[in-house]
């Protein structure tokens, strides 16, 4: 019997305007995706104030997005989505040896006609935040030696850039481009994973970047602080012989049961969760609490987290 994990994610985002806003419309990209390692069993959003129009669509990628309008005026606005996820276990490192070689598969990308080869064309390639180079394809080749398999090599990689890149928040931004974050090797899980993502593409593998959550852990003797765990981000690249496989190098690890999956695409701005435009509102105060939770207790129960606002 395969093993599986069942999570409930609350996502909790606050925004509060210096002055008011007269209409909102924001993309939401909240629902963690259904493939074969994931079920999700249930989903719902709250929103404050209530949207006048709401629509759901699939994006280029598969992933799930919602577009919702509020033009009732505002100074505040609460985004809160709630789900319920199965997580399946995959494959761990007895996988390695079973992946082809680095060469042989950057060899097959090239071969035209082939369909299975479709869907890993969109990401061999620069995309907004992934930026190629020498230096990034340099990098690489230190952990892909000739006749390397892909598996080995990618952990290989993985395990280097969490040895010699130091997590810190206050480093970089959103902007901050690779070159600048090899020069500094300080970043945060977004960061790492554009990274490892611009050294496998630079060499002609094709990687994609993952965004979702983990379950997070406390020090020994600690409670769980609700509202403690954060949004996070890994790596997903390509071997024919197995499929796509998740390294996670902010934490030197496969992807398993502790892993929940929102959605993928080329880099961060494909897969940005929230994303809008307004009239009005000037400076504006961003507050995100994530809590993931360990399910006891079968799918489908929910209540309002907000107190207020309208289930869509």
């Amino acid at each position: 019997m395969t093993a599986q994990a069942r999570f409930q994610v609350l996502h909790e985002t606050f925004y509060e305007y210096a002055f008011g806003v007269s209409l909102s419309q924001q993309l939401l990209r909240l629902k963690p995706r259904g493939f074969q390692f994931q079920h999700c069993d249930a989903h719902q959003v709250w929103l404050s104030p209530t949207p006048s129009e709401s629509h759901e669509a699939t994006d280029y990628f598969g992933n799930h997005v919602r577009y919702v309008v509020i033009t009732r005026p505002h100074e505040k606005l609460v985004i809160s989505a709630q789900s319920e996820v199965t997580v399946l276990q995959r494959a761990g490192k007895e996988s390695l040896s079973g992946s082809q070689a680095w060469e042989e598969v950057c060899a097959g990308f090239k071969s035209i006609g082939n369909p299975s080869r479709l869907e890993p064309l969109k990401y061999l390639f620069a995309s907004p935040n992934v930026e190629l180079s020498d230096a990034l394809a340099d990098y690489a080749r230190s952990s892909f030696g000739p006749g390397v398999s892909v598996l080995a090599g990618s952990v290989h990689l993985m395990e280097r850039i969490h040895e010699e890149f130091r997590f810190d928040p206050q480093a970089t931004d959103v902007s901050t481009p690779l070159s600048e974050l090899f020069k500094i090797k300080r970043g945060v899980c977004q960061d790492f994973a554009h990274f490892m993502i611009g050294c496998l593409r630079a060499i002609g593998l094709s990687a994609r970047y993952v965004s979702g959550y983990i379950q997070t852990h406390p020090a020994p003797g600690k409670p769980r602080m609700i509202g403690a765990d954060a949004s996070h981000a890994w790596v997903s690249v390509y071997c024919p012989s197995i499929g796509w496989v998740d390294l996670d190098p902010t934490n030197r690890c496969m992807v398993n049961l502790e892993h929940i999956t929102l959605g993928w695409g080329r880099d961060f701005s494909d897969v940005t969760l929230l994303q809008g435009v307004m009239l009005g509102g000037g400076a504006q105060q961003l507050d995100v609490q994530v809590t993931v939770t360990a399910l006891p207790q079968p799918a489908g129960s929910y209540t309002d987290p907000t107190g207020k606002g309208v289930s869509l």
